[in-house]
């Protein structure tokens, strides 16, 4: 067993649930100040509410996108510090590859860290995970806010 890289991976893996789930939880209550607010006299109509709902979902999932990058990037850091790529360009490229599960073992299990790649890919499930839920928490509010709206006053 090869208990360093079980470390790191782990360490790094709660790491970036951490920060992923700081930032949902941040992006959620954001959210929910928007919706809230335009709830009752304020609402709008559910002709104007569809392109809300759209920009707030691809907002979202822009940034999680770009969370996910962020991700990324301190695995990158990672693998550049212990030598295992030779540029941070490849180091992270390999680390998106590898949180998306779709990387290659070939560099990483040349060197001495032969675990990273496989807990890299649990990370990223876990990650992905969380943002699916998460989109889907969205859309259900939405989608609920939509529909509340239809029973509550057809003629909008």
């Amino acid at each position: 067993m090869d208990l360093a890289s079980w470390s790191l991976g782990l360490s790094l893996i709660v790491l970036t649930i951490a920060i992923h789930t700081t930032a949902v939880v941040g992006m959620a209550l954001g959210l929910e100040k928007r919706v809230a607010g335009r709830s009752g006299a304020l609402a709008p109509t559910r002709r104007k509410a569809i392109p809300i709902v759209i920009i707030h979902i691809g907002t979202i999932a822009v940034l999680l996108a770009a969370l996910h990058g962020v991700e990324g990037v301190i695995w990158a850091v990672a693998y550049r510090w212990l030598g295992i790529f030779d540029s941070f360009t490849d180091a992270s490229t390999y680390s998106l590859a590898a949180m998306t599960t779709s990387e290659t073992l070939a560099v990483p299990r040349a060197s001495r860290w032969p675990m990273l790649s496989a807990l890299e890919a649990v990370n990223g499930g876990l990650l992905f995970g969380i943002s699916t839920a998460f989109l889907f928490a969205v859309i259900q509010v939405h989608w609920q806010t939509l529909l509340h709206r239809r029973h509550t006053s057809p003629d909008r």
